[in-house]
């Protein structure tokens, strides 16, 4: 568990092999609840290597002065990722008209 926003990774070992590898992240809100937005890889044991971007949207919620993992939604592929760009972008550009 982490105490601080800049502690929360989606960085996962097991038996010490990395097999999620945190590349970025963004914190969309901060408070009581906080979003982050993850970009990272997963390490396929087969092909002995990390394979393609993904993307995760995660909430936390603090409490007792540790931040507890509460929801998720991972973006499965980069085409998936585009759809949700353009559809936002879209939304907004006409809520602005």
């Amino acid at each position: 568990m982490a105490s601080e926003i800049n502690e929360i990774t989606v960085n996962y070992e097991e038996e010490g092999v990395l097999l999620v590898k945190e590349l970025d992240k963004e914190v969309l809100t901060k408070g009581a609840w906080t979003t982050i937005l993850f970009r990272y890889q997963e390490y396929d044991r087969t092909a002995e290597a990390f394979g393609p971007e993904k993307y995760t949207i995660r909430r936390y919620q603090k409490r007792d002065g540790q931040y507890l993992s509460k929801s998720k939604f991972n973006i499965s592929s980069a085409e998936q990722a585009r759809k949700i760009i353009e559809t936002l972008s879209r939304w907004l550009e006409a809520q602005s008209e």
